[in-house]
């Protein structure tokens, strides 16, 4: 595992990872530009719209799969998704209704 590619909070998340060959973190792998070889190592793990045009992708990964991944000389960083939640939105909407 490279750790230098890590975000702090993926980092902190692998530590509580209960089985790490489940898909259970939802990272962002930011890249250097791809090539097939690299297209074709992130759809093994799943990761969906690949393209040698973009250089950001969203995925569901295992500890194993994050570990691996950081060790692709073409990726940049790993970056732990949040779950964004709403605010209470009825409430504010009220305030701005005036």
């Amino acid at each position: 595992m490279n750790y230098q590619k890590l975000g702090a909070a993926l980092a902190i998340a692998l530590n509580d990872v209960q089985d790490p060959a489940t898909p259970s973190l939802t990272v962002f792998i930011h890249t250097e530009p791809i090539s097939d070889a690299a297209i074709a190592v992130l759809q093994s793990f799943d990761v969906s719209g690949v393209t040698k045009d973009k250089d950001t992708f969203t995925a569901t990964l295992s500890a194993n799969a994050i570990s691996q991944l950081s060790e692709q000389p073409w990726v940049k960083s790993l970056q732990l998704s949040q779950q964004l939640r709403l605010l209470n939105s009825g409430k504010r909407m009220q305030s701005f209704k005036k």
